[in-house]
């Protein structure tokens, strides 16, 4: 019986040990716009819907927490500034509540609110001084706390190509 329980164990862990946590499977994606020269992580769980006809971005959904996350890039018409300021004031005239800015002239970022909604923006000029890559994260409130984490993987990953 001593012998019995003891194979038992043994199988019992090497079984735990093979069968994948949701912790390790748990992997980031990652997106490269080759077009415009970015690239970006793509949180577990999020489903491409394909890079979009033009070439310059790219939709993911996580449909289980409704949270949309998109990445872009376009020309500068008057300057990454300019740029920015468009994007919030688009931002003011879809209703949004723009709660946090903050900006160098590496990046710009703003977020804001809307009933139960949440976006976080990010933009960047990108290498050849005449494009822009941006992201946002369009998400609800109650995954406010969850999504810092993800915010800063977005965030680091983020990054111009071939400068």
């Amino acid at each position: 019986m001593p012998g019995t329980v003891r194979i038992m164990r043994r199988i019992l862990i090497l079984f735990l040990f093979l069968l994948p946590s949701s912790a390790m499977a748990q992997y980031w994606g990652h997106y490269v716009n080759e077009r415009f020269g970015y690239e970006l992580d793509i949180p577990p769980g999020y489903e491409g819907q394909g890079e979009s006809e033009n070439g310059d971005g790219q939709t993911f959904h996580l449909l289980k927490a409704e949270q949309v996350l998109a990445a872009w890039s376009g020309y500068f018409v008057e300057g990454f500034e300019a740029e920015v300021a468009q994007r919030q004031r688009f931002a003011i005239d879809e209703n949004w509540a723009i709660t946090y800015q903050a900006s160098t002239p590496q990046w710009a970022v703003f977020s804001g609110q809307r009933d139960h909604r949440i976006f976080y923006q990010r933009m960047m000029p990108l290498c050849d001084g005449a494009s822009y890559a941006g992201y946002r994260i369009e998400y609800n409130t109650r995954d406010l706390a969850e999504m810092n984490a993800v915010i800063d993987g977005l965030t680091r990953s983020f990054v111009p190509r071939g400068c």
